[in-house]
């Protein structure tokens, strides 16, 4: 078995119901719907952060072409963490 820690969370009823009936659809344990969740918000927290960092970089003096490209990312980025949560 991997290294796990086993740890207890409060969350809203209706929150855990949904997560129930999720965890079932998806037929995984409980357990590992939550670790999914995590790892998935995670990774979008990384994601946003590194995101963040470009654009620092990409936020000084642009050219005309270059400011389209990185109007095109931010949209395409957008659109793909749109529905993550």
């Amino acid at each position: 078995m991997a290294n796990t820690i086993k740890t207890a969370i409060s969350i809203r009823k209706s929150l855990f119901e949904q997560a129930e009936s999720l965890a079932q659809e998806l037929n995984v344990s409980r357990s590992e719907l939550y670790g999914l969740a995590i790892e998935t918000f995670v990774k979008l927290h990384q994601n946003q952060a590194l995101l963040q960092e470009i654009n620092k970089v990409y936020s000084g003096d642009q050219d005309a072409n270059e400011s389209v490209r990185l109007s095109k990312m931010r949209k395409h980025h957008r659109e793909m963490v749109r529905d993550e949560w």
